[in-house]
């Protein structure tokens, strides 16, 4: 199958209140740019320096999403573009995102990561974290980012189950913050659910899936 079969494949079994997120890293141009050719317009990256010289080269309708972890000083790379940053897991990294949208007059949407795995390897904040830095006076300083969502990780097992009952934690924590309305924060999207696991993650609530291989194939890493 190719690249733009996989994609309408995927697409054609996504309810229209799931946005689809093409995981392309690692991926050359030319794949992104056969799923561009079929009206994919959101890629998700894990490495901002791979992200940035997509966003140089491809054209300048798409939405580029920060799916991987964010390291405080790599922020400033991406900050005149990115449209959606996936993994934040401080009210720290909150703070430099802030600082750096100020540099480009920007708003800067983030989605809080919420550690739902029981593996170590897993970043994020517990649901209780995230209530205590929603409700500090130096997140309702911070104008220029604005937390519209959660995302989280299940841990990666076969027991289905496990993910299920992780995504549904993240789901009754997304409901429990929904209510906290402030200009910075105002939850409207839900992003769990990847190749392996994404029907699962929308009957649990999913607005937001970050699918990769399923579309263009595995990834090489040498």
């Amino acid at each position: 199958m190719s690249i733009k079969q996989n994609l309408n494949n995927i697409k054609s079994q996504l309810p229209e209140h799931v946005t689809l997120v093409a995981v392309s890293k690692t991926k050359p141009v030319s794949d992104l740019m056969q799923a561009y050719e079929v009206g994919q317009r959101i890629f998700g990256e894990n490495k901002i320096q791979e992200m940035a010289n997509k966003w140089e080269t491809m054209p300048k309708d798409i939405q580029w999403h920060m799916i991987g972890h964010v390291q405080r000083n790599k922020v400033k790379y991406m900050a005149d573009f990115v449209d959606l940053i996936h993994g934040v897991d401080s009210l720290k990294l909150l703070k430099e995102i802030n600082k750096e949208a100020i540099k480009h007059n920007r708003v800067i949407n983030c989605l809080l990561q919420i550690k739902i795995a029981k593996e170590d390897s897993k970043f994020g904040l517990s649901a209780e974290e995230a209530k205590t830095v929603i409700s500090s006076d130096e997140f309702s300083e911070l104008k220029n980012i604005k937390v519209i969502g959660l995302m989280g990780m299940a841990t990666f097992t076969d027991n289905m189950q496990q993910v299920e009952n992780e995504f549904k934690f993240l789901k009754h924590t997304f409901d429990d913050l929904k209510s906290k309305r402030l200009d910075n924060f105002n939850l409207e999207t839900l992003s769990i659910g990847m190749s392996g696991d994404y029907p699962l993650a929308i009957d649990c609530g999913s607005t937001m899936v970050r699918i990769g291989s399923s579309i263009f194939g595995s990834r090489n890493y040498n």
